[in-house]
């Protein structure tokens, strides 16, 4: 008899759950979601908007003190804790050929570091409750993208971190990584005022999909160590593990024709890149 996929989930009711970013496009869709289905959330982001359905405490997650304050607060008022859900991150344009400046710094401090403190000032609550670990990462954790590196850097490097607090904590906490690809939100605009937007490189894909995978990793009885939110996004992530010079052609074969069609024409950080292809020599 083959069991309902519903019902390979755990019950939502009664859940604790931590989001970050929760004001964000990806968190505040997914705090709605669970606190409907009836379970207990509290995010955490760096600017409330004060009108979510859920408890949002102000946290600034580059802060060691504040993420530390914010978390004890979070975990006060949920009793303890089940799932915690990393969501909160930001991109920018960030050429791999430049030295590293204060964008590079910010998403390594915000994507990385801040993902790694609010892990450890929850990890002793959720040992205790043998919870949960969902890391929101990328499809650029696996495939990278031109012209920004410091994201795909990043996001690689939240795997990274993911595997090795599964070896540490696998006895008492799952971690499951999901790895979702473009979703039109704010997080792309000042990619896109450099003159560097990637649209043609990457597909956009619904927000549904993306909330579905994360609420998939959160809740599944059996913990996934890997969740894709589409089916190109399987294969994609497929082939860029197993055959990743495949995919390094596919994105250079795309980025070259998109230079040559002056997409990057007058972006100073794209200078290079225009220079070195654009002329098709």
């Amino acid at each position: 008899m083959t069991v309902p996929f519903l019902d390979r989930r755990h019950d939502p009711r009664g859940r604790r759950f931590l989001v970050t970013g929760a004001s964000g496009t990806i968190g505040r869709a997914l705090g709605e979601r669970l606190t409907r289905a009836g379970a207990h959330v509290v995010g955490l982001d760096v600017r409330p908007s004060g009108d979510e359905p859920f408890d949002v405490i102000r946290c600034d997650v580059t802060d060691d003190d504040g993420v530390r304050s914010a978390a004890a607060d979070a975990l006060s008022r949920l009793g303890g804790l089940d799932v915690l859900v990393n969501n909160a991150g930001v991109g920018g344009p960030a050429p791999a050929e430049l030295p590293p400046g204060s964008e590079v710094r910010r998403q390594l401090e915000i994507n990385l570091l801040g993902t790694w403190r609010v892990t450890a000032a929850c990890v002793d609550s959720l040992v205790a409750a043998r919870g949960r670990v969902v890391m929101v990462t990328s499809r650029m954790a696996v495939l990278q993208l031109p012209l920004a590196a410091a994201y795909g850097a990043s996001k690689r490097a939240v795997a990274a971190y993911a595997d090795a607090l599964r070896l540490e904590l696998g006895t008492h906490v799952s971690v499951t990584c999901v790895y979702p690809s473009a979703v039109r939100s704010p997080i792309h605009d000042s990619t896109k005022e450099a003159g560097l937007s990637l649209e043609g490189m990457s597909v956009y894909e619904p927000l549904e999909g993306v909330v579905d995978a994360v609420e998939l990793a959160a809740l599944a009885r059996r913990p996934r160590r890997d969740v894709t939110t589409t089916r190109k996004g399987a294969v994609e992530f497929f082939l860029a593990r197993h055959l990743p010079s495949v995919t390094d052609r596919i994105v250079a074969r795309t980025f070259t024709a998109r230079v040559r069609a002056g997409a990057f024409d007058g972006a100073a950080l794209a200078a290079g890149v225009v220079e070195r292809h654009g002329s098709g020599s």
